[in-house]
């Protein structure tokens, strides 16, 4: 059940930025700008940024079976109905609907995995899928666009059905059709509603620091650090091992260090960028900085829905999906905020405002960690 689980958060990753790797192909193809194309992206976040927590509200009482075929189901029909499309508006039209189904799925994903397994190993759970989401962007999207090229951008976002339709019936014929009320990991094991607003408010700021500076990262490359256009598709490889390997060794240790997961990876998040702003012109100095920020951009979402699975207030799905919401959110702001900064400060001045958003997500969580027991306090008195 968690091999299906995970192998569903690979094809959602892998669909949500397949296009990235293919705009110039459906541009052409559908006849299209390319800012056209790339609200095939911006709109898919800002999607599931405003639909996570209303949908998980509204099916909050359907149990998770049902849900997750119903999602799955729906990653078939839009990927076979985008690879059939003629035109842009039937592509975007069955990218939203990819969107909506994303965002229910990361809202009752969680809860569903961890259910699973005793308490002590959760962490390493939440971890396992992340590992799987970041494999998209290390194999599934580098794959698809590949094949994209070789065979016309139609054929990858076909193939997404397949997975999708393997995790289908496996669910549906695994997964006990009980009460979401009734699930292990239904509620927050130590609810305070204080560190959940903490940990949505830190995610959100780093979110936006992050992708401030990443949405522009090809250009500070080659403008600021001197790299050769050539390598730009080398170096995006270093920042998603760095991030597959960031969110590796933090589930391995997660479990270990609940209480510390989250503020050390937002602090390495914002020294990569600030270091990036500071010394990036020297290749040395930004391929460091570049493996910074990349090991630590998995594990800030990652470990903010491990601290969601503990803190939140009520339900975890609704945790869960306002903490998917939060950190889309975070992402469609940054990519805003860093096109406004670049004609002013340039792609510096977008990393080292990224940076210091990043830095305000540090001293949120350390002010709104005061005077509480962390979640590892927690889990030990337990």
């Amino acid at each position: 059940m968690l091999a299906a689980l995970m192998l569903a958060a690979f094809t959602f990753n892998t669909a949500e930025n397949l296009p990235i790797g293919l705009l110039d192909l459906v541009s052409d193809s559908l006849g299209v700008s390319l800012p056209a194309v790339g609200l095939l992206v911006t709109g898919y976040g800002v999607t599931v940024a405003v639909a996570s927590l209303p949908l998980a509200h509204a099916l909050r009482a359907v149990p998770r079976r049902h849900v997750l075929t119903g999602v799955l189901a729906a990653l078939v029909v839009s990927s076979l109905g985008g690879a059939v499309a003629g035109s842009y508006w039937p592509l975007l039209g069955a990218r939203l609907l990819t969107a909506l189904a994303q965002a229910l799925f990361w809202a009752v994903t969680g809860p569903v995995a961890v259910g699973l397994f005793a308490p002590e190993v959760r962490g390493r759970v939440v971890g396992a899928l992340s590992v799987a989401g970041s494999l998209a962007l290390v194999l599934g999207v580098p794959a698809g666009t590949w094949l994209g090229r070789q065979h016309g951008w139609p054929v990858p976002v076909a193939c997404l059905a397949v997975p999708g339709l393997v995790c289908l019936v496996t669910i549906a014929a695994l997964l006990p059709a009980s009460r979401p009320e009734d699930e292990p990991a239904a509620y927050g094991g130590s609810p305070d509603v204080r560190r959940f607003t903490t940990v949505l408010a830190a995610g959100f700021l780093s979110a936006t620091g992050a992708f401030a500076g990443y949405t522009y990262l090809v250009t500070f490359l080659n403008e600021v650090s001197g790299f050769a256009p050539g390598t730009a598709g080398a170096l995006l490889a270093v920042f998603g091992a760095a991030c597959l390997a960031g969110v590796s060794v933090t589930a391995a240790l997660l479990d270990r260090f609940p209480h510390v997961a989250l503020p050390t990876a937002v602090a390495t998040q914002a020294l990569g960028m600030l270091g990036l702003s500071a010394a990036g012109g020297r290749q040395a100095v930004a391929v460091l900085c570049l493996v910074l920020m990349g090991g630590a951009l998995g594990p800030v979402f990652m470990t903010a829905q491990n601290a969601m699975l503990h803190w939140a207030p009520g339900r975890t799905d609704l945790a869960l999906a306002a903490n998917s919401g939060a950190y889309n959110a975070g992402i469609a702001a940054g990519a805003a905020l860093g096109g406004l900064i670049l004609p002013l400060a340039g792609a510096r001045g977008t990393f080292l405002a990224g940076g210091l958003l990043t830095a305000g997500a540090c001293v949120v969580l350390l002010v709104g960690g005061r005077g509480r027991r962390g979640v590892g306090a927690d889990a030990e008195a337990r």
